[in-house]
């Protein structure tokens, strides 16, 4: 009997352990790559939908291998710090949370052959009944997790009335971007008890953080003149263009056929931490796959080895240098950090990319640094309070009515010069 229990111990203290574990979009093999989720007639933004609003949930992605896989599906629900919460399928919607994803195509006319797969994760006879956080996992015919994707479901059932401002202050003011934020229910009675409103700036995760009720506004819930509300501008994001194999375009060096692969070596990375702010129109550090010669880009752009380099003279003190944006899944780990290389006196990467557009950013992170007080974009990019910048405010509840965390609005808000 006691082996019995301890047993079922270990067995329940996994189980929480793995209820516990915070999701993020990731290609969990090395194989996967160009993965998008999006709402069907918004592939450019942030995956949502709108209970009772329908809408169709597209998933994407290429696997690079010749031949076709078993792969299947699933959806589950998230807490508001996006760990699975374990509420059942029928509790948050109608029609099917998995399925087998038998709809693909192989790549025609590419170096690197690789088979296209597509997947309808909503829409039709599927919809979702339940707000909050969701996560899409694609997993093999042995279960081998391939990728895992967020996205949300909202009521917007309150209303965001979101500004951005220069802080008043004299401490960093040119450097930061303030947000002020005043939730109104609509005619809905809020218990600022039971609310949450988080903030992301642009895609990135590393500085995603709660804001902190600061007050009342004719009685509304107020949240602002607080330091969770000030985040460090940053700049304009950089880019290159792949799209045209036969002929640099932005910022591409030149190509380069070694070993049968094609390399994209982009020209050298410049500190722009001492430049002064200049306002230029990119996508704020996403994506789009594109080919200059070809009428199906899903199917006939090639993949680029894109070799990314900083000179420097010796290695930075501050901290790691990540090349971050959507092309890295916005993830500062080792697929996006660029190694220093003490013979060639700079920093490089390498990335496997499809043909395209691409925006991203160098960040500069140490370990433990608090993005409060420590900029990630100060060293190498400099921050300016006119930047760019989109953020996406998401407003949760969880009274104890509640079955699981609802997420009661979604709104973005523009900074900087556009």
């Amino acid at each position: 009997m006691g082996r019995l229990l301890a047993i079922f111990a270990t067995a329940l203290i996994v189980s929480v352990q793995a209820v516990a574990q915070v999701v993020s979009d990731a290609a969990l093999r090395d194989d996967v790559a160009s993965v998008a989720l999006f709402r069907d007639g918004a592939p450019l933004e942030q995956p949502l939908l709108v209970v009772g609003q329908g809408g169709r949930l597209l998933l994407e992605f290429d696997v690079l291998r010749p031949e076709a896989e078993n792969l299947h599906w699933s959806i589950r629900h998230c807490d508001r710090h996006w760990q699975p919460d374990g509420l059942e399928p029928d509790r948050f919607m109608t029609g099917f949370a998995e399925g087998v994803i038998d709809n693909y195509d192989f790549s025609f006319g590419t170096r690197v052959d690789y088979v296209h797969y597509r997947a309808e994760l909503a829409g039709g006879f599927s919809h979702f009944t339940y707000s909050g956080n969701y996560v899409a996992e694609v997993t093999g015919a042995d279960g081998e997790p391939l990728l895992t994707r967020r996205f949300c479901v909202s009521e917007q059932s309150a209303k965001l009335v979101a500004t951005v401002v220069q802080p008043s202050d004299g401490q960093a003011r040119d450097a930061r971007q303030e947000l002020e934020v005043v939730v109104d229910g609509g005619g809905m009675r809020l218990d600022e008890r039971h609310l949450t409103l988080t903030a992301q700036q642009n895609g990135r995760l590393d500085n995603m953080r709660e804001l902190r009720l600061g007050g009342f506004d004719r009685g509304l819930p107020a949240y602002r003149q607080r330091a969770e509300n000030r985040f460090w501008a940053g700049n304009t994001f950089r880019y290159f263009d792949c799209s045209n194999l036969h002929s640099s375009m932005y910022n591409v060096a030149s190509y380069d056929d070694l070993g049968g692969w094609l390399f994209a070596r982009l020209r050298p990375e410049a500190d722009r931490s001492r430049r002064p702010f200049s306002a230029d129109k990119t996508l704020a550090g996403g994506m789009k796959v594109n080919v200059w010669d070809r009428q199906r880009p899903a199917l006939e752009a090639d993949y680029v080895r894109v070799e990314f380099t900083l000179p420097m003279a010796q290695p930075l003190l501050a901290g790691d240098v990540y090349v971050v944006g959507e092309l890295t899944q916005w993830r500062l780990d080792s697929t996006s950090r660029m190694e220093y290389d003490p013979q060639r006196r700079l920093y490089t990467l390498t990335l496997m990319l499809k043909q395209g557009y691409y925006a991203y950013q160098l960040l500069v992170r140490g370990s433990g640094s608090d993005p409060l007080s420590h900029s990630a974009t100060a060293a190498l990019e400099g921050d300016h309070w006119e930047a760019p910048n989109e953020y996406t405010l998401r407003l949760y509840q969880h009274s104890p009515t509640d079955a699981a965390d609802r997420l009661l609005a979604v709104h973005r808000v523009a900074a900087g010069a556009r």
